[in-house]
């Protein structure tokens, strides 16, 4: 009498996940990029600034908007990239969570408004002499607005995303994640700048010191997990 032979196992390559190119990368390229368009714009008026003083510096700054401009719009691309990546990295360290998919979600917004603020400065740079001083003033609006609250939005999101998952599954040192659960949090109270000015100072709290936690935890992501014994 015979007995049935147990079913074969589909033989495996014995290959590491693959986690994609390094986030290191993307990460340095958003963070040059940024402070190269910081500096070309260092200048631009204050958001509560009049209409005709907008106008007046779009006329006399055109070629530091249109730097600007591009700048802006090409840091959106590692952003972008970068938020893929680290996607694709927390996948390959095992995360089912939603925290991964935040992440993505997170980045791929705050890339979308730097897009859109840098297509409404670029505009707003092109008017011409005889515009309205109020039309200036609703470009500037615009490209603030996406710039500002939209982008401290998805920011925020990204930096949740990293942080929580960072700190359920220890990928990342506890201190590092609750710094970037308080940017999450600030970058989400930004967006009442639509309601009040005092909100405002947070603006620049969620894109700097957001830029610093972001690079530092591309740096201490690890590629691997060690399983729990």
């Amino acid at each position: 009498m015979t007995t049935a032979s147990a079913p074969e196992r589909p033989a495996t390559s014995g290959r590491r996940p693959q986690s994609g190119p390094p986030p290191l990368v993307p990460a340095l390229s958003f963070t040059a990029l940024t402070i190269a368009y910081v500096v070309a714009n260092r200048a631009t008026p204050r958001p509560d600034a009049a209409g005709a003083e907008v106008l007046r510096y779009a006329q006399e700054h055109g070629t530091a908007i249109n730097a600007g401009s591009w700048l802006l719009m090409g840091s959106a691309i590692p952003l972008a990239l970068l938020a893929a990546v680290l996607y694709r990295r927390l996948r390959a360290l095992g995360i089912t969570a939603p925290g991964s998919a935040i992440t993505l979600a997170g980045g791929l917004l705050a890339s979308v408004a730097l897009v859109l603020s840098a297509m409404f400065l670029w505009t707003g740079g092109r008017l011409p002499a005889d515009a309205s001083p109020a039309l200036a003033r609703a470009l500037a609006d615009l490209a603030f607005l996406a710039g500002g609250p939209f982008y401290g939005a998805g920011f925020a999101l990204l930096v949740a995303g990293l942080a929580v998952t960072g700190l359920l599954a220890r990928l990342l040192p506890r201190p590092l994640t609750w710094i970037g659960l308080v940017l999450a949090v600030a970058g989400m109270v930004s967006t009442l700048t639509l309601v009040a000015d005092a909100f405002m100072p947070l603006l620049p709290l969620i894109r700097f010191g957001g830029l610093i936690w972001l690079v530092a935890v591309v740096a201490l992501l690890p590629r691997t997990r060690h399983k729990r014994v």
